[in-house]
Parts: C-alpha cells; sequence; structure tokens
C-alpha cells in the first residue's frame, strides 16, 4: 500500500505542465487553470472532457463535477447511443471528432485525456477542435513525445508507462482544479 501511494507521490512530484510549451510549476499551472475555467464560465463557454476506457470514467466523472460544484457549462461526449451510432456510422476514431465538428464553438475548451496520448479518436477530435477555434488542454503519460501533448495548448504529462498510476493523477489534478474554482468562489462570496 504505502508503496504505491510513494510511487504516486514520485510521479506527481516529476510531473510536466507546460503552457504552449513552456514550463510551468504544479502549482502556477493549476492557477492558471483556474483563472482560465473561470473565464470559460464567464464567457458562456462550454468544455468537452474526453477519454476511452478509464479515462472516459475519468472525463463523465468531471463533466459531472465542473458543471454541478462549479456551474462551468459542460457537455458530456460519452451518451452510448451517440458513441455507438458514430462509431458504427463512421469509425470508432471518430466517435469525438464528428461531435465536436457539430457542436464545439471557437473559444470553447475541449480536454482531452488519454494515458498514452496517442489514441486516434482523441488526435482527430483535438485536431478538429483546433480548426473549430476551441483551446485544447491536454492530460497524457507513457511517452513524453506523445501526439496528444504536442497538440495541446496547456498540458499534463504524467512520465509513468503504468496505466493506474496515469489516470489516478490524471483524476487528482482534474479535482483539484475543480476544488480550487469552488474555494476561489467561495472566498470571494465572503469576501464581499
Amino acid at each position: 500500500m504505502m508503496r504505491y501511494i510513494k510511487i504516486l507521490q514520485e510521479k506527481m512530484e516529476s510531473l510536466q505542465c507546460d503552457i504552449q510549451g513552456e514550463r510551468f510549476s504544479y502549482e502556477n499551472f493549476v492557477d492558471k487553470m483556474r483563472d482560465i475555467f473561470i473565464d470559460l464560465r464567464d464567457k458562456h463557454k462550454t468544455t468537452y472532457f474526453i477519454g476511452n476506457g478509464g479515462s472516459a470514467g475519468i472525463a463523465i466523472h468531471m463533466t459531472a463535477d465542473y458543471l454541478k460544484s462549479v456551474k462551468i457549462r459542460t457537455h458530456s461526449m460519452h451518451d452510448a447511443a451517440i458513441l455507438t451510432c458514430l462509431g458504427n456510422d463512421f469509425g470508432y476514431e471518430y466517435v469525438f471528432s464528428k461531435q465536436v465538428e457539430i457542436i464545439a464553438k471557437k473559444g470553447d475548451v475541449l480536454v482531452a485525456i488519454s494515458s498514452s496520448g496517442n489514441s486516434p479518436n482523441i488526435i482527430r477530435a483535438v485536431e478538429m477542435a483546433k480548426r473549430r477555434g476551441c483551446t485544447i488542454i491536454s492530460f497524457s503519460g507513457f511517452e513524453e513525445d506523445n501526439k496528444l501533448r504536442q497538440l495541446g495548448d496547456y498540458n499534463i504529462y504524467i512520465s509513468c508507462m503504468e496505466y493506474g498510476i496515469v489516470e489516478s493523477i490524471h483524476n487528482m489534478i482534474l479535482q483539484h482544479i475543480v476544488d480550487e474554482i469552488y474555494f476561489f468562489d467561495k472566498n470571494r462570496v465572503s469576501e464581499v
């Protein structure tokens, strides 16, 4: 048990945060994410979370938390009927990009979560979101030069080849950001 916690701690301490190629400390990165999401909320823009497998579970969870806890407009891209429809008609690699093409607007944010950073359906969605004028926030792991990290505007990268570790840290960081927004809002209200 403690060995697993120690690995998580080591990977958290060595994670890499960058904004358009410029490295940031974790604390500064989270502050910037908080500000981005607050601005997004103030401008009534939408956030889309996407992922496969365990990352899909994180994406669905965060779609709910960002909507309920901090009132950010979110839209789930994981509806089973839509995924199977688009997968059947266009192929699984298009299940997210077709949705982005139809509903995303300039100024929206796509949060792409992929342990490998190389899932074709995630990469296609990011490319489409960029064409639609969206900001890309990526959460990846495995290889440092993965495709997703190269395409993101804001990137969190975990140097680890184990799904469980990468997914646990991705989930924790996304939860940390939503909690930062929540406490920021709470403090702002108490100061008024």
